[in-house]
């Protein structure tokens, strides 16, 4: 297909969509959707695509090998569909039973027949008009039973019927007025509806929460800084646990056998460590959380008395590692402080077995052997009187982008920004609720590139058996924001770059076997599916928030890394060309 046809063919699908935007009711009924029970959601069958990484392990892997790395040259878009706004499209497709579920940003939820790409229903929640969105974004939806469940940016926990699009329940998790948000895709067990809330630049004091699937009901609420009383408070200095941040503003993983549900957080606030002197529990940290209770079992901090905004969101994958005929129970974690995490899960902790650097670092000297706590460079910490710069930036080594594990090559796949760095320089105010509690001035230096650098973006692939990079894609021009998608066929499918490129990557070797220029920027994980016997990929394009946020500064201060990307978001499809 050329590059006109498909110029005409996305016009077309944005004519199409632009009747049903305003909408908020159902345009036609789902007749044979399939009920999603706790069985499926642990044992997805290879055509489905339940929840945002396919499975509760966190891989982002589909055993599905129709596509592979022989044939995948033959990919060809089957069809379009354009979702009528703006801004960071993050989410992936999620499938069940040829009935595919999409979030946007401006809290919409729209199902579309995943053959044809035709609409189905689509749902919009009505945003305060006083709502200001700092990540004007969603990452997903969770199915469970007959409905669907989505989170929203004025931190509403919403169920809808997953026939109709009609709202079941909608429960307010917290006040946005405080500075409470929420972008993660809810994580669905044993018919809790669990989720973590956003709003650390705000002051908030972050939490995870779980709810009653059928009626919204509240079950228990835990908070990642722990309060007057309870073991940690000692870390935080007077009152400064009340505002701390440490949100929890991405989906967990979950672990069946060990019934733990692990969690990251974000990193502490205000900004400059030294107005709260002490390790800062729990923020920067993953927690093992007991799914039924919400007492946190164990947990790890990457970073004590985080100082560069290093968020740790991300919940690290769960796999079982073969290692000198020795089968170990681990974790992994690719960090925003740019570091590659294992440990050994427990059901009572959380062991630390190695860390090495996936992209230059220039904060940590030194890791201790035995727990992994990191000593600092004390140039490259701040304060709210003074300024530091360090490697990598505060959007890290792996920001929010999804990283991936393949089972068939034992390979974790991570989408890399290097060379890429920040200055911070202290500018604190008095906290108000509502208002930025960052205590930095964030109207400069937020990312610079390191000299001598001659790339930022990178696709790495690391033998988790053996504890080394085996591969390296490098991006000449780009940052990399891009999810990732690891699949039976040896294929990595991944976007993230300013070229508006959707690329498919052989699983072993990097190499690039196919790309197909989109609408925009891919910044959101693909998923693979199957429908009557044909495998497609899919994906959306849709270019905004840190992505834009990035490419703002190279437009201004780095030419060889300037480019226009246009916004708005399209669904992509892909199958094998006939």
């Amino acid at each position: 297909m050329s590059r006109n046809a498909l110029r005409r063919l996305a016009a077309l699908a944005a004519l199409a969509c632009v009747g049903f935007f305003a909408s908020s009711a159902a345009a036609d009924s789902i007749e044979n959707y399939r009920t999603v029970s706790d069985q499926r959601l642990q044992s997805p069958e290879p055509e489905n695509w339940l929840m945002i990484r396919r499975t509760y392990n966190g891989w982002g892997y589909s055993p599905l090998s129709q596509i592979n790395r022989d044939n995948v040259k033959n990919l060809v878009p089957v069809w379009l569909f354009s979702t009528g706004v703006t801004e960071g499209h993050e989410s992936p497709p999620i499938v069940n039973n040829g009935v595919m579920f999409i979030s946007t940003p401006q809290a919409q939820v729209i199902a579309l027949d995943a053959k044809s790409g035709k609409e189905l229903w689509r749902y919009r929640k009505q945003l305060p008009e006083d709502l200001f969105q700092l990540h004007p974004t969603n990452r997903g939806v969770a199915l469970y039973g007959d409905r669907v469940y989505v989170t929203t940016t004025d931190a509403h926990l919403i169920a809808l019927e997953a026939k109709t699009g009609k709202v079941a329940w909608d429960r307010t998790v917290s006040d946005y007025k405080s500075g409470y948000y929420m972008t993660c895709a809810p994580l669905i067990v044993k018919g809790k509806v669990i989720v973590g809330t956003s709003g650390g630049e705000y002051g908030v004091r972050g939490f995870v929460a779980a709810f009653d699937a059928a009626n919204g009901e509240p079950l228990w609420k835990t908070f990642t800084i722990p309060g007057t009383g309870e073991p940690g408070n000692e870390t935080w200095p007077g009152d400064s646990w009340k505002h701390g941040g440490a949100p929890a503003w991405m989906t967990g993983n979950y672990d069946p056998q060990l019934n733990l549900v692990y969690w990251g957080t974000g990193n502490p606030g205000p900004w400059p460590p030294n107005v709260r002197k002490g390790d800062n529990l729990y923020a920067t940290s993953v927690l093992a959380i007991d799914p039924e209770t919400g007492k946190i079992k164990a947990y790890h901090q990457y970073q004590w008395n985080d100082a560069w905004d290093w968020d740790e969101v991300r919940a690290p994958l769960i796999i079982d590692i073969d290692k000198g005929g020795q089968v170990v129970k681990e974790l992994v974690h690719s960090g925003r402080d740019g570091y590659l995490w294992q440990f050994e899960r427990r059901s009572d902790k959380i062991s630390y077995l190695s860390a090495q650097p996936f992209v230059y670092q220039n904060v940590f000297t030194n890791l201790d052997p035995e727990t992994g706590r990191p000593q600092y460079d004390s140039r490259r910490i701040f304060s709210s009187t003074s300024s530091a710069s360090f490697c990598p930036s505060l959007w890290g080594g792996d920001d929010w982008a999804l990283e991936a594990y393949s089972p068939k090559t034992g390979y974790l796949y991570i989408p890399v920004n290097e060379n890429l760095c920040s200055k911070l320089e202290g500018k604190l105010g008095p906290y108000e609720a509502g208002q930025l509690f960052i205590g930095a001035d964030i109207s400069k230096n937020l990312a610079y590139v390191r000299e001598g650098a001659d790339h930022i973006g990178e696709l790495q692939a690391w033998d988790l058996k053996n504890n080394r990079k085996v591969w390296t894609h490098v991006f000449p021009k780009s940052q990399n924001f891009g999810g990732i998608l690891a699949t039976g066929g040896n294929v990595i499918f991944m976007g993230g770059t300013n070229d508006r490129m959707f690329r498919a990557f052989d699983a072993e070797t990097g190499d690039v076997l196919w790309e197909q220029p989109t609408n925009s920027g891919v910044v959101a994980p693909p998923a693979a599916y199957e429908v009557d016997g044909v495998e497609y990929i899919a994906v959306q394009s849709g270019w905004g928030v840190d992505p834009q946020r990035v490419q703002d500064i190279f437009n201004k201060d780095y030419p060889q890394y300037r480019g226009v990307v246009p916004q708005g978001g399209v669904v992509w499809a892909f199958a094998l060309r006939k």
